[in-house]
C-alpha cells in the first residue's frame, strides 16, 4: 500500500523526523504555558496548514477550539479526521463553523465569545494563479489584505493574547501580486501591534498540499491522466507536519512582530519534475516523456488499458509572477539563526503606520470600485506602496496549461 507521509520524507523533505522537533522538545514548557487551559480560534482551518496547526496545538490541552472555515465538506473531513485518531485530546468546547471570517455571522459568533486567548489566520490566497485577471486579483486582495485589517479591528474589541497569520516566502522582493499581498499582510499586523502581540512565518511549499501541484499529480493518476510539470523550477519543501509546526512555534514562542521561516539549504530544493517521477516509480510505473499537453493526452489511453509506462509533459516554465528562486528574508532584514536549532527568525521589524496602510487599503477599495480599472493599475499602487515590488509579467497563466 502507498504511503504517501513515507514517500514525502523519502524523496521530498529527504528527512525520517519532523525537522522541528528538537525544538519543540526544548521549548515543551514553554509550550504547555502558551496553550493549555486557553481558547483558540483558527481561521481557515480546514485547509492543510491551518489544520496541521491544530494537530500541533492539541497535544498542548486547548479549553476550547473553534474552527471557522468556508469549506464545509473539508470541516466535516476534519472532525471525522480528528474523533477517528488516537491518542488526540479534542476539548468538549470544539465547534466548526462553515463561514467567511468577514461576514456579519462571524463578527456576531466572535462577539458572543468574547473573542479568544489565541487567533490563528490561515485564511489566504496562495496561488500564483490567483492574478489572472482583475476579477481573480480583487478576491486575493479581499481576501489577504482588505478582509484581513476588517477582521483585526473587530479582534480590537477583545485583544487575544498571541494573534498568528500564515506568511509565504514569495513575501521576500515579491515578483507576483500574491506574493505582494502577503508583503503587505505583514505590514497590516505589524501596525496592530500595540494593540495585540502579533507574529507570522514564511515557509516553503508544504508537500502535497491541499491545490499543490504535487497533490495534482496524485489527482492525475486517480484519474488516468496525464502528468505534467515545469522542469526549470526548484522549490523548498516541508512536509504537512511541519507546516503546523512551524506556526504554532511561531505564534506561541515569538516575540511581537517577528517572522519566522525553516533552516533550509539550497541543496534540499527540489524540482517538480523529480518529485513526478520518483512518484510514478513509487507506484510502478515509468516515466513516458512527450513532447507536448496534446500527445501525453493521446498516449494517456495505453497506459489506462494497463501499461506500465505513464505519459508525462515536462516544459520550461512561462507564466506570469513565477520566481525562478526562493528565499526567506532580504538584506535589509535583521535575522537570528541562533535562538533555534531549525528555525531563523527575522526580528526587530519597525512598526507599520497604520495610516499608510489604511491609505493603501481606501485606494485598493477606490481601483475596484471602478469597472475599468486594469491589472497594471492595481501593480502600480501596490508598487507605490512597496518600491522593491518587481512584477513578472509574461501575458500567460497556468489556467492555460495542463
Amino acid at each position: 500500500m502507498f504511503d504517501l507521509n513515507k514517500f514525502i520524507s523519502v524523496y521530498v523533505t529527504q528527512r525520517q523526523d519532523s525537522m522541528f522537533h528538537a525544538d519543540i522538545s526544548n521549548n515543551s514548557a514553554d509550550l504547555h504555558n502558551k496553550i493549555d487551559g486557553k481558547t483558540i480560534l483558527v481561521i481557515g482551518g480546514a485547509g492543510s496548514i491551518g489544520s496541521s496547526f491544530i494537530m500541533a496545538v492539541l497535544a498542548y490541552f486547548p479549553k476550547a477550539l473553534v474552527v471557522v472555515d468556508t469549506n464545509e465538506n473539508a470541516l466535516t473531513e476534519l472532525t471525522r479526521s480528528l474523533r477517528s485518531s488516537r491518542e488526540i485530546h479534542i476539548p468538549d468546547d470544539y465547534v466548526t463553523y462553515p463561514m467567511d471570517y468577514s461576514s456579519d455571522v462571524f463578527s456576531k459568533m466572535f462577539r458572543r465569545r468574547k473573542g479568544f486567548d489565541i487567533v490563528a489566520n490561515f485564511s489566504a490566497h496562495k496561488h500564483v494563479r490567483s492574478e489572472k485577471d482583475i476579477y481573480s486579483i480583487e478576491a486575493l486582495l479581499n481576501n489577504n489584505v482588505i478582509h484581513a485589517k476588517k477582521m483585526l479591528d473587530i479582534l480590537c474589541e477583545f485583544p487575544p493574547e498571541e494573534y498568528f497569520c500564515v506568511s509565504t516566502d514569495k513575501a521576500a522582493n515579491p515578483v507576483n501580486i500574491m506574493g505582494a499581498s502577503k508583503r503587505i499582510m505583514e505590514d497590516l499586523i505589524f501596525s496592530y501591534s500595540d494593540k495585540f502581540p502579533v507574529k507570522t512565518a514564511r515557509f516553503a511549499n508544504v508537500a502535497f498540499s491541499n491545490g499543490s501541484l504535487p497533490e495534482g499529480f496524485l489527482n492525475r493518476m486517480l484519474k488516468l491522466q496525464p502528468i505534467s510539470a515545469p522542469y526549470d523550477i526548484k522549490r523548498y519543501f516541508v512536509s504537512p507536519e511541519e507546516s503546523g509546526q512551524i506556526c504554532m512555534l511561531s505564534c506561541m514562542l515569538g516575540q511581537n512582530r517577528e517572522i519566522f521561516f525553516p533552516k533550509l539549504e539550497k541543496e534540499q530544493m527540489m524540482s517538480f519534475d523529480r518529485i513526478a517521477v520518483d512518484l510514478l516509480q513509487a507506484k510502478g510505473f515509468e516515466p513516458l516523456y512527450c513532447d507536448s499537453e496534446e500527445e501525453a493526452v493521446c498516449k494517456m489511453e495505453f497506459a489506462a488499458r494497463g501499461g506500465r509506462q505513464y505519459p508525462v509533459y515536462f516544459s520550461k516554465s512561462d507564466t506570469s509572477g513565477e520566481k525562478s528562486f526562493e528565499e526567506f528574508f532580504t538584506s535589509t532584514e535583521k535575522v537570528n539563526l541562533d535562538r533555534f536549532l531549525s528555525l531563523g527568525v527575522i526580528e526587530e521589524k519597525s512598526p507599520v503606520n497604520r495610516g499608510q496602510i489604511e491609505s493603501l487599503v481606501d485606494g485598493l477599495e477606490r481601483l475596484f470600485s471602478d469597472c475599468d480599472v486594469k491589472k497594471s493599475d492595481i501593480v502600480c499602487r501596490i508598487k507605490k506602496y512597496l518600491p522593491n515590488f518587481e512584477h513578472i509579467e509574461t501575458g500567460k497563466n497556468l489556467d492555460a496549461k495542463m
